[in-house]
């Protein structure tokens, strides 16, 4: 159903900005949500928090006049709830049945579309590097990306299609010219940002090891190989190929202080290898990934930070509030970084997690192979990422 087609009902309800309701969980506040989607849209992605108490009553059962009593009994009503769904108009009208009935009601604007649409800007304060360092952080589907600006220029790293604007009004605020857009690889979760930004006269830059798997943009942008270097003021970044969750993962090294390492190493836990070559071919990727890890990555002093593209719901962030972690600490705390390349392969291959959803359209559609508007390119996306291996094998015990 479309937002037009659901009745109005007599009550009016609030409507609460997907924001407000970010600050009140991050804030450690108790919030109830009652989701409206389908059951398999809600186990699939949905809004979690320790401090959230998450209900699924799909909308369809409050359609009838007589709402089973069932569906009433799993809401609570002893405290505030807030009704969600994809777009905000199924959320309205149920909210607006439950406050005919007397319950505590408001609803999320625009749904999860609009809670896909937060994306916020924190300092790395542990980066010793020149200039500074912010991390881009969307929970909806734990995407991250970062902005290092020195000396009246910037970059970023992994920018996101539907973020184009953001990344120019927030240069533009910060007094600095956007000069470089890169990305680590060929993303399979996400619209990558690089060709608008370039188009807008950022120059966009791609891993020249990516250029292979049909990248059609290529001879329109700069390619980044291993140990070319980009200048941002006084920092440098250097590119550093470390294939295994694609044959083109490059991590980018911000001026020795973090290294950029894309869907190749997160906080909690380490690239998933089979999304390029599929099921077969990924125990010669993960064997890949053994490599990069141990001869490029873990090689770099024990103090460099390290920051994915992505963060789970089981990451921790740091105290400064991003997810960066040193490589020294994810030595230790990571099982998978310190076995040998044997145990390793074995381990990430025995408990890959579902791939994320429109991953083969959204891979054609990084690769240019496949033009998609603005609307179609952010709905590609929704949904949470899956490009990380299983954090439960992975860390700790």
């Amino acid at each position: 159903m479309n937002a037009d087609d659901f009745p109005t009902p007599d009550a009016d309800v609030a409507t609460v900005a997907p924001e407000t309701l970010k600050d009140r969980i991050d804030a450690g506040e108790d919030v109830t949500l009652l989701d409206a989607r389908m059951g398999s849209d809600y186990e699939e992605w949905r809004i979690d928090g320790e401090n959230v108490t998450s209900v699924n009553v799909p909308y369809f059962e409050f359609l009838e006049d007589d709402i089973d009593a069932d569906a009433l009994d799993r809401i609570p009503d002893d405290r505030e709830v807030t009704v969600l769904c994809a777009k905000g108009g199924a959320s309205e009208f149920v909210a607006g049945t439950l406050a005919e009935r007397g319950y505590d009601v408001n609803h999320l604007e625009d749904g999860m579309n609009g809670w896909a649409r937060i994306y916020e800007a924190v300092e790395v304060e542990r980066y010793d590097g020149a200039g500074t360092l912010l991390q881009y952080q969307r929970p909806s589907s734990g995407c991250l990306g970062y902005l290092l600006y020195d000396d009246g220029e910037a970059a970023v790293v992994d920018p996101l299609r539907a973020f184009t604007d953001r990344y120019l009004s927030d240069t533009d605020d910060l007094g600095v010219d956007l000069k470089y857009a890169l990305d680590t690889h060929v993303h399979a979760d996400h619209i990558s940002g690089v060709r608008d930004l370039d188009t807008e006269g950022v120059e966009g830059v791609v891993p020249e090891a990516a250029v292979d798997r049909g990248v059609t943009y290529a001879d329109e942008l700069t390619t980044a190989a291993d140990g070319d270097t980009f200048e941002v003021g006084d920092a440098t970044i250097e590119a550093v190929h470390t294939p295994g969750h694609t044959t083109g993962m490059t991590s980018y090294l911000l001026d020795d202080g973090l290294l950029a390492t894309g869907d190749g190493l997160f906080v909690e836990s380490v690239a998933r290898p089979d999304l390029e070559e599929g099921d077969d071919g990924a125990p010669d990727a993960a064997r890949m990934l053994y490599e990069s890890l141990q001869e490029r990555v873990l090689a770099l002093p024990d103090d460099t930070l390290v920051g994915g593209a992505h963060f789970s719901d089981a990451a921790e962030p740091a105290d400064d509030g991003t997810y960066t972690a040193p490589i020294g600490q994810l030595v230790d705390e990571m099982d998978a970084l310190t076995m040998d390349e044997d145990g390793f392969v074995e381990l990430i291959l025995s408990d890959m997690p579902p791939r994320p959803a429109n991953y083969e359209e959204i891979i054609a559609t990084n690769l240019g192979q496949n033009a998609v508007d603005d609307e179609a390119a952010f709905t590609l996306e929704l949904g949470p990422n899956n490009c990380a291996a299983s954090q439960e094998s992975l860390a700790g015990d």
